[in-house]
């Protein structure tokens, strides 16, 4: 028995929360792991399922990087601030690296790189993009955010599909809000992006913030789409090799991130990315802090449930 509880306990400290589920009894212990294999998997959508074996202190954690399943759902989770959304992804990208599970880390980056104009707007919107709460400037006369065919707008015609979707989906039915979500609100971040940071032919979208933060705002945005851009986001798409698909290794994952760091830093948000700041991609959560103005670290979340589970093994 011990021997086995060993076991367990090493699972329960690597975070492989799906494989000890799978081999423990039925009961508490599998269900904690659930809840412990859905952070680690970023599945958003099932954060605030009913986990009563959960300590109430993790699932309240849990909840605020949940997003809304319903336009009226409350409460509004990371809709409300991406920043502990943000905090569990450092940590899952942490996790990943010391799992040397390259392909869901390199994933969890991409995924940070798709928001990341959110969390640069946070600010100015005093919420993450909830779009329930866009400013009525958006739609101010002369704002060509959200106008179709419009060729004047430098949004592409995704970009202007998505803009429009987000300006009524808070009346759609939940199916339609869901859909949104899956398939356009990271291509709304992005816009919002290129309206205050890289339009050619400026229209008054922005004009509803003064102009300077929205200057401090360009240069956190304009931070957001350069990082979007870097080698190691680029990863995230490298080219099928024979019948399988290339999986970078630790080396060229380093290498990556430090062809980025060089291409980050043009200005004072950007040149954040330079910090020894001990994460396995140095400099890596400096520079979300930057381009969040806001103190952002990462989170306590799985370390919290592999503590939990460790406690329940040692009762047994």
């Amino acid at each position: 028995m011990d021997s086995t509880r060993d076991l367990f306990i090493a699972l329960a400290r690597r975070y492989a929360f799906a494989d000890l589920g799978a081999l423990a009894p039925a009961g508490e212990i599998e269900e904690v792991c659930e809840f412990g294999h859905r952070l680690l998997s970023l599945d958003a959508e099932d954060f605030a399922a009913e986990a009563r074996v959960v300590p109430a202190d993790l699932r309240r954690r849990a909840r605020a990087c949940h997003m809304p399943q319903t336009p009226r759902e409350q409460p509004r989770g990371a809709l409300e601030s991406l920043r502990p959304a943000y905090g569990l992804l450092l940590e899952v990208i942490a996790a990943r690296w010391h799992r040397r599970e390259l392909s869901p880390m390199i994933a969890a980056v991409h995924i940070a790189s798709e928001y990341l104009p959110l969390l640069a707007f946070e600010p100015q919107l005093g919420h993450a993009g909830d779009p329930a709460r866009w400013p009525e400037g958006l739609s101010a006369v002369g704002s060509r955010f959200g106008v179709i065919g419009d060729r004047e707008c430098d949004h592409t015609k995704s970009e202007q599909s998505a803009t429009n979707r987000t300006l009524r989906v808070s009346v759609e039915p939940a199916a339609g809000w869901r859909a949104y979500f899956d398939r356009q609100h990271s291509q709304v971040a992005g816009a919002l992006a290129v309206c205050v940071a890289a339009c050619r032919n400026p229209c008054t979208a922005m004009h509803w913030i003064d102009p300077e933060p929205r200057a401090d705002l360009e240069t956190r945005a304009r931070t957001a789409l350069t990082f979007a851009e870097t080698p190691l986001v680029r990863l995230r798409h490298a080219a099928p090799v024979g019948h399988g698909f290339g999986v970078p290794s630790p080396e060229e994952v380093l290498d990556a991130w430090e062809r980025s760091r060089a291409s980050l830093d043009k200005n004072a948000v950007g040149a954040a990315a330079l910090k020894d700041d001990g994460f396995p991609l140095p400099g890596l959560p400096s520079l979300f802090s930057a381009v969040a103005d806001a103190p952002i670290e990462p989170a306590t979340l799985l370390e919290g449930v592999s503590r939990h589970i460790v406690t329940l093994l040692e009762r047994l």
